[in-house]
């Protein structure tokens, strides 16, 4: 689970986070390059940081926001044609 810079967990550490009453449990945190297994409940958490979770998919499910479609803004053609010359 990647945690979004908008995310209401950033700045929390993980042992307030809440995601213990959710049942879910985080066995790796992931920081750039650095993983820390197991990580701490003082462990705060920063936007950008990778978790390994493990618990209720449904759960899990909740907390992943929604993609938003995006909308592609389709050019119309000319109604005369172009010519090369």
């Amino acid at each position: 689970m990647l945690v979004q810079a908008a995310s209401d967990l950033v700045g929390t550490p993980l042992g307030e986070s809440g995601l213990r009453d959710r049942d879910i449990s985080v066995l790796t945190l992931q920081r750039g390059t650095q993983v820390i297994p197991n990580p701490r409940r003082s462990h705060v958490l920063e936007a950008g940081d990778r978790l390994l979770c493990f618990g209720k998919l449904e759960e899990m499910r909740s907390m992943i926001p929604s993609r938003r479609k995006r909308i592609r803004k389709v050019k119309r053609l000319p109604k005369d044609p172009i010519h090369e010359g």
